[in-house]
């Protein structure tokens, strides 16, 4: 019998890694997001410069990650890194928190969204009345046509991407083309037919504080997060060193264009102190504006593309990080097979699709990704700091592809990284200490990372492969 292979395929191009960073970044976070930066930042100019500043940082730190893949082109993405500059605790955490919540809250979050966006296609999908309830210690368990819906597509989508990157990098590139397809000719449409005021361009609808704006930039880089996600993949890339740049350049710069002009046609048409106040999906508000009460099902499709595209996306980067902790001997040790037949990590793929479910059955997404959006912008600039020590301690090391605007882009990343992580820890431990208030999401987040040192400290008893 042949033996089981030892390591990934090298079939991905550049384009097919720049779909996946589209894949990941383009979810639901841009359909709901932006009343909460109004709401922060109530000024039209300052509310579309922080969405061009978002992807700014968000291409910085792109460029950053593209030269410590090019060094360092395998399976996991920054756990790589900062297991290289800081060590096995640091790389575990940011490894232990995207399991916990980064992709898999993101999965099931898309999941549950599709779910209620299919609902306007096929009503039984979005139905929310439960069957019957699962109580289990701490949490229960809801079965409903909604969860069904939403799991289904969790599955699918594991389905997929198990049965080989060859599949997998059909149904990212099909998803991603029609995602940014489907946006750009709304842009169009609504900039050519659709009824705005220019106007709003230059509204406000109050003051604007230096510490609001850093606050925003959590839920900006929030739907920013995935620009790396062609580094998570880098080990099934061919050329590494060349194209995963490419990939995170076209990739990063495709979603920075698309959302800066998807939030200036929201306030073209909806002015800014109104979008704060908003809630729910606000593209199918402007749709309705635009192009009137029948823009309500097109929107609907160019959701369930976007979403499904977003499950995609997360399926196949997510389930590269499990695989490279449990290669290290950091996650449970299953999760490092590669599947005999199809060369993927099967096992780390099933075992994301089954903590999705989980959370999409108990409803604990929504809740996990308020309290670790701020862990994407610390792990995030830790791992862009890894560059400077990793040029410092390995300087004689080639380097493929040298990050540009080196050492002032990533700087700025990093330090901007940590000043957006200080306000959201001040706002959320100090702003209570003081004031008597519950905590906010961020020291909850705090809690959540630190769950996985006891889970740290017991796969490391275990054997560890050498590196």
């Amino acid at each position: 019998m042949a033996s089981a292979p030892s390591s990934l395929e090298r079939r991905l191009g550049p384009y097919d890694a720049a779909a996946i960073i589209v894949s990941n970044v383009i979810g639901g976070g841009i359909l709901f997001l932006s009343p909460a930066v109004a709401a922060s930042v109530p000024n039209a100019f300052w509310f579309l410069a922080i969405w061009a500043a978002g992807g700014a940082l968000a291409f910085a730190g792109a460029m950053a990650y593209a030269e410590l893949a090019s060094v360092r082109p395998r399976a996991g993405g920054e756990y790589q890194y900062l297991y290289a500059a800081y060590g096995p605790l640091a790389a575990f955490l940011t490894g232990w928190t995207s399991f916990v919540a980064g992709f898999t809250g993101a999965i099931a979050s898309n999941a549950a969204i599709l779910a209620f966006y299919l609902g306007r296609f096929i009503p039984w999908a979005s139905i929310d009345a439960a069957y019957f309830v699962i109580p289990l210690p701490w949490v229960s368990l809801t079965i409903s046509p909604q969860t069904i819906t939403a799991v289904a597509a969790i599955w699918l989508m594991s389905w997929v991407h198990l049965r080989g990157v060859g599949p997998g990098r059909v149904v990212s590139n099909v998803l991603a083309v029609l995602k940014v397809g489907a946006f750009l000719v709304f842009i169009i449409l609504g900039f050519s037919f659709g009824i705005g005021a220019p106007a709003n361009l230059t509204g406000s609808a109050g003051p604007v504080t230096i510490n609001a704006w850093f606050f925003a930039l959590i839920p900006i880089m929030f739907t920013y997060s995935g620009w790396n996600a062609a580094t998570y993949v880098a080990e099934e890339v061919r050329d590494p060193g060349r194209n995963v740049a490419k990939a995170l350049a076209v990739g990063t710069l495709a979603v920075t264009v698309i959302y800066v002009l998807m939030n200036v046609l929201y306030v073209y048409v909806i002015p800014i102190g109104e979008l704060a106040r908003m809630e729910g999906s606000i593209l199918d508000v402007v749709g309705d504006r635009l192009l009137g009460t029948a823009a309500g099902n097109v929107m609907g499709v160019v959701s369930i593309i976007g979403l499904l595209a977003g499950i995609s996306g997360n399926t196949f980067a997510g389930s590269r990080v499990y695989y490279a902790m449990a290669r290290d001997g950091l996650f449970f040790r299953a999760a490092a097979d590669i599947h005999p037949t199809y060369r993927t990590p099967a096992n780390a793929i099933v075992a994301q699709a089954v903590w999705s479910t989980l959370l999409v059955l108990s409803g604990g997404a929504s809740a996990l990704a308020a309290y670790t959006g701020f862990t994407v912008v610390l792990f995030a600039g830790i791992a862009v700091t890894a560059l400077f020590v990793l040029r410092q301690r390995e300087p004689n090391v080639p380097r493929p592809f040298s990050a540009l605007g080196y050492p002032v882009a990533p700087a700025i990343f990093a330090i901007t990284s940590m000043l957006i992580v200080l306000n959201a820890l001040w706002t959320d431990l100090g702003a209570p200490l003081t004031t008597g208030q519950p905590l906010g999401p961020s020291a909850a987040g705090l809690f959540v990372i630190a769950l996985g040192l006891p889970l740290y400290w017991w796969f490391r008893k275990g054997p560890r492969s050498a590196r």
